[in-house]
């Protein structure tokens, strides 16, 4: 008898491999379900609001870029000088 030991119902086998209990036999044992869970719907409804949101903008930009290089290819596309000569002295502050 040293391979077994006695346990509160009776004596059974020390050690030795046991098959892992499957959640569907925990689950209809207990008879609950596990209580697990993660709903990530909210959080995928408020990321789609944003995306939306964000479309329009987008959609306009395109539009803006579209027309932008039409007139450079066309060769009508005239900057506003004064703005960038702005920009051109801004960038060379910051990189002094």
């Amino acid at each position: 008898m040293t391979d077994q030991i006695i346990f509160g119902k009776g004596i059974g086998p020390i050690g030795g491999p046991q098959k892992p209990r499957k959640t569907e036999e925990a689950k209809a044992e207990s008879g609950t379900a596990p209580a697990d869970r993660v709903n990530f719907s909210s959080v995928l409804q408020e990321v789609n609001k944003a995306k939306e949101a964000s479309a329009a903008p987008d959609t306009e930009r395109a539009q803006k870029i579209a027309a932008l290089k039409a007139q450079v290819a066309d060769g009508s596309y005239r900057p506003d000088l004064n703005k960038v000569a702005e920009s051109l002295v801004k960038f060379i502050a910051e990189e002094s």
